[in-house]
């Protein structure tokens, strides 16, 4: 079995205050330190080694929605709009009332408070669940990439990309990959792709201002594969291989990014892209 503590467990260092916004509730300490929730993959509530998330489909979309505003109130109208769309039905306060109470028995019953209406209350206009910090990864990840950001304002690249990369090792797979969604949940993944591909970013300049040139080659490769049409991760592969002594590869890397954007889009690359083009021909 391993017993090396996961990405989550190290960070629980952690402040547990949680920043102030419309609609925030206080982080008080309900759920004892062992309990982990994971967004940032297959949801789960870890105690220990053991997942007790929810079986039931939508149980678990409520879940997942109240997670990814955690100490921030949901309103009912937005469980409603997430689990039924546009056409919910007649019954559907009672039904979100139904999926309320189960994961608040599951709380009691699983020990992560004493009273499943201690993590998981009615604040009107809905319901808000009451997370720690350090107990929900998509929390960590986010205070992780700030932390990172704020290092790399400063131009201490080598925190920033202890902090970023910490941040990316978050992430198992897409988020919420078991969960079924809806229209609420399905803005917040993309959302969230949009973060970690940002986070991405700041850790390759983070690591380019380092000089590991060599070292992001063989990462940009299979970046550029999974971006075929993002330029800013066909630029920096550009550079890094032209700083490893490579330039006919660089210039093979812009051939291919010319062609597919044409193929694709029927465009030529970006101005900034066709200028690195011309510094490699010099």
């Amino acid at each position: 079995m391993n017993t090396h503590p996961t990405a989550l467990e190290r960070h629980r260092e952690l402040p547990d205050e949680i920043a102030g916004h419309p609609g925030s509730v206080a982080a008080t300490p309900p759920v004892p330190p062992l309990i982990t929730f994971s967004t940032l993959g297959t949801l789960q509530i870890r105690t220990g080694h053991r997942d007790c998330a929810p079986k039931a489909p939508k149980v678990l979309q409520v879940l997942a929605l109240l997670l990814v505003r955690a100490n921030r109130t949901v309103r009912t109208e937005s469980l409603i709009e997430e689990l039924w769309g546009r056409k919910p039905p007649r019954s559907a306060l009672t039904t979100i009332q139904t999926y309320v109470y189960q994961l608040r028995r599951l709380f009691e019953r699983e020990r992560i408070a004493a009273g499943g209406d201690d993590v998981l209350v009615t604040r009107a206009p809905g319901y808000a669940l009451r997370v720690q910090p350090r107990q929900l990864d998509l929390q960590v990840f986010q205070d992780l990439r700030a932390e990172g950001r704020s290092h790399f304002g400063r131009r201490e690249y080598s925190q920033a990309s202890a902090s970023l990369r910490a941040a990316l090792k978050l992430w198992t797979e897409n988020p919420l990959a078991n969960v079924k969604l809806g229209t609420q949940l399905s803005a917040h993944v993309v959302e969230l792709h949009e973060q970690r591909r940002t986070t991405l970013q700041l850790a390759i300049e983070s690591e380019m201002e380092l000089g590991l040139h060599r070292e992001l080659v063989g990462e940009l490769w299979s970046l550029t594969a999974v971006y075929p049409l993002d330029e800013w991760f066909h630029q920096q592969h550009m550079r890094v291989l032209d700083r490893s002594g490579r330039r006919s590869d660089a210039l093979r890397v812009y051939r291919r990014l010319r062609g597919t954007l044409h193929d694709e889009l029927g465009i030529e690359p970006a101005p900034e892209t066709q200028e690195l083009h011309r510094h490699l021909l010099r």
